[in-house]
C-alpha cells in the first residue's frame, strides 16, 4: 500500500509542476491582455483560473498520498511549518514553503473584494517566488530528480518561465497596456456620445473625409 501512495506522489507532485508552470505563464499572458493564438483574451482569464484550481488540486492530492506513506514520515505539522521534517528537511522545508504562498495566493483569490486590489497583486507577485522554490523542492525531494526526462521537463519548464519573466518586465510589455488603455478611452468614450445622442468629435471631424463635404451644396448660397 506505501508504493501505492508513493507512485501517487511521486505522479501528482511531476503533474503539478507542469500545471503550476502553466499556471504561472497563462498568468502573464492574461495581464498583458493578448490572445493566444485564436483564443479570445476573456478565454485566456478563464483558462488560467482553471488551470490554477488543477494545479491546486493536485498539489494536494500530492501532500496527502505522501502524508499516507509511512515511507516518508511525513506529519501534519510538515505540511505548513517548513523544515521540520524526518526526510530531507531542507528539500521538503522548500515544498512547505511553496504550500503556505499557495495558501495565500488562493485566499486573497478567494477575498479578493475584501482585502482590495492592491493587496492582491502583492500577494500574487508571490509566485514568481513560489515557481522556483516548488521547482527546487521537486529537484530535491523527487524520486526521480535523476531521471532524464525528469531533468529535460524542468529545464523545459525553467526556459518558459524565464522567458515569459523576461517579457513581462520589458517595455514592449508596458506598451501594450497603455495601448489597451487608450482604447478602453476611446470606447468608453462612444458609448458615452452614444448615450447622450450625439456623435463623436472624431466623426464630426474626419480628416479623411474628401474636402467637397465641407463645402456648400451647388446652386444655394453660401
Amino acid at each position: 500500500m506505501d508504493e501505492a501512495f508513493w507512485a501517487l506522489g511521486r505522479g501528482t507532485g511531476v503533474v503539478a509542476l507542469v500545471l503550476f508552470t502553466l499556471s504561472v505563464l497563462l498568468g502573464i499572458l492574461t495581464r498583458s491582455g493578448r490572445p493566444l493564438f485564436t483564443v479570445p483574451r476573456f478565454s485566456i482569464t478563464l483558462i488560467h483560473r482553471n488551470v490554477s484550481v488543477l494545479a491546486t488540486v493536485f498539489i494536494l492530492i500530492h501532500m496527502l498520498s505522501l502524508l499516507a506513506d509511512s515511507y516518508a514520515q511525513l506529519t501534519v505539522v510538515d505540511l505548513v511549518f517548513p523544515f521540520l521534517g524526518a526526510y530531507r528537511p531542507v528539500w521538503l522545508g522548500l515544498g512547505t514553503v511553496a504550500v503556505d504562498l499557495l495558501i495565500a495566493v488562493v485566499a486573497t483569490s478567494l477575498l479578493r473584494r475584501h482585502v482590495g486590489q492592491r493587496v492582491f497583486r502583492v500577494v500574487h507577485w508571490s509566485t514568481y517566488l513560489m515557481w522556483p522554490i516548488a521547482l527546487a523542492h521537486s529537484l530535491g525531494t523527487g524520486t526521480d530528480a535523476g531521471q532524464a526526462w525528469f531533468l529535460a521537463l524542468a529545464a523545459a519548464c525553467t526556459v518558459a518561465v524565464l522567458a515569459a519573466v523576461a517579457w513581462r518586465v520589458t517595455a514592449g510589455f508596458v506598451e501594450y497596456r497603455s495601448v489597451r488603455r487608450a482604447e478602453q478611452f476611446v470606447n468608453d468614450l462612444h458609448i458615452l456620445t452614444a448615450r447622450s445622442g450625439q456623435a463623436p468629435a472624431s466623426a464630426r471631424l474626419d480628416p479623411h473625409r474628401s474636402p467637397h463635404h465641407l463645402s456648400p451644396p451647388v446652386g444655394r448660397r453660401p
